[in-house]
């Protein structure tokens, strides 16, 4: 993909194949979040699934050898 200049903005065009696959549609609003240098994620905004998402990018992995225990964490 290529930026362009758009007017006073930047612009980047979004392949057809990319749109059919995450249903987007002209005047869709989008979230744009950079995870790092080279990362990009892309959501619809005011989607119900927008939260689980961005949970989803915050969470790391258990430590090694980690088990989750009910009855343990309730006793806390």
């Amino acid at each position: 993909m290529q930026i362009s200049k758009w007017g006073n903005s930047l612009a980047i065009r979004l392949p057809k194949k990319l749109v059919e696959d995450t249903g987007l549609a002209e005047g869709d609003e989008v979230d744009i979040r950079a995870l790092d240098a080279q990362t990009v994620v892309i959501t619809r905004a005011g989607n119900p699934d927008d939260f689980l998402v961005k949970l989803r990018l915050l969470q790391k992995p258990a430590p090694k050898g980690f088990r989750w225990n009910r009855d343990e964490a309730n006793k806390r």
